[in-house]
């Protein structure tokens, strides 16, 4: 199986469509060797300076810039169930380390730190 990502419901549809993915499921079409799902959006997003550290809720600009070791991410509750759903697709098709997953970039690093959580 090939699995396809688009940015959201409608444009998965149409790519689908194309494929002849076309039996549904919770989440994403599958059909004619093809899954294709979709994202609402970002279904991650960079945590806020206080998630790293308390003291930075408030910042300053004296304080800037705020520059963790590493990222971290955060889904929205809204965004909960779909990105639950990709990451199960993804790992069931390619295992823990996907080989070609094609994500429209957001920010440098955004993609990686996605990938990452895959």
């Amino acid at each position: 199986m090939r699995l396809v990502i688009a940015e959201k419901p409608s444009v998965a549809q149409s790519i689908a469509a194309v494929l002849g993915a076309k039996s549904r499921h919770d989440g994403y079409l599958e059909g004619s060797g093809y899954i294709v799902s979709w994202c609402f959006g970002h279904l991650a997003e960079l945590a806020d300076a206080a998630v790293y550290n308390a003291d930075d809720a408030k910042w300053t600009l004296a304080a800037l810039p705020i520059i963790p070791i590493s990222f971290r991410f955060i889904v929205r509750s809204e965004k909960q169930k779909q990105f639950d759903i990709l990451r199960e697709l993804v790992r069931r098709e390619y295992g823990r380390h996907p080989q070609v997953l094609r994500l429209e970039a957001a920010g440098p690093g955004v993609t990686e730190l996605v990938l990452r959580e895959f």
